[in-house]
């Protein structure tokens, strides 16, 4: 039985998943989360098999989520699941750690495929992704680079993401259990890294 757990931020996403999934006799889902910090939260205590993960959420991006979770269980298997199929993401994904990565555009059968393959520990790029991420690779596309993963640390991109999501100081230390005064040396470091006056 390969145990399931969802972590995306849209509620009617994770209802048409588990539909999916839980029509398959040797795939149960055992959790569900709306962000990456309560994903971590629920993989760390529920162990599952797969996480498919979605890229863009609140309190915790996928990415950053991905790269966590792996780091304290590496045999957790990650399936990145996103509207977005673009080459710098999908490369970010699986830089953190992810086995596949597949567009909420598939269709329900290359979604089994995908979750059977990475939770035998295989890579799966979906049909829209593959092509591009050859692509990069032989170099026929330029390279680009996102300042944020390249120059800022994990704990300053958490700090980053809550702040651009309008949260205060304060309501950022709470968030992260750190001091105000720990957020404001985060935040005069953004501004320096990323050479921003606000």
């Amino acid at each position: 039985m390969i145990k399931i757990l969802l972590v995306d931020d849209h509620v009617l996403v994770r209802e048409a998943l588990r539909e999916i999934i839980e029509k398959s006799p040797d795939m149960k889902v055992i959790g569900e989360a709306d962000n990456g910090r309560d994903g971590l939260d629920q993989a760390f205590k529920k162990r599952p098999d797969v996480v498919i993960m979605d890229i863009s959420m609140p309190n915790l991006n996928g990415v950053d989520a991905t790269r966590r979770l792996l780091a304290e269980n590496p045999k957790i298997k990650v399936l990145a699941l996103s509207m977005h199929v673009d080459r710098l993401l999908v490369t970010e994904m699986l830089k953190a750690g992810a086995k596949g990565y597949l567009a909420k555009s598939s269709n329900l059968e290359e979604m089994e495929i995908a979750i059977r393959s990475v939770s035998e520990g295989n890579t799966y790029l979906g049909s829209s992704v593959a092509g591009m991420v050859v692509d990069g690779f032989v170099g026929r596309q330029q390279s680009r680079t996102s300042p944020a993963y390249t120059v800022l640390s994990t704990r300053e991109r958490e700090v980053l993401q809550l702040l651009a999501e309008g949260k205060n100081t304060r309501q950022v230390a709470e968030h992260l259990k750190i001091s105000v005064s720990t957020v404001e040396s985060h935040r005069r470091t953004l501004k320096s890294k990323l050479k921003i006056n606000s």
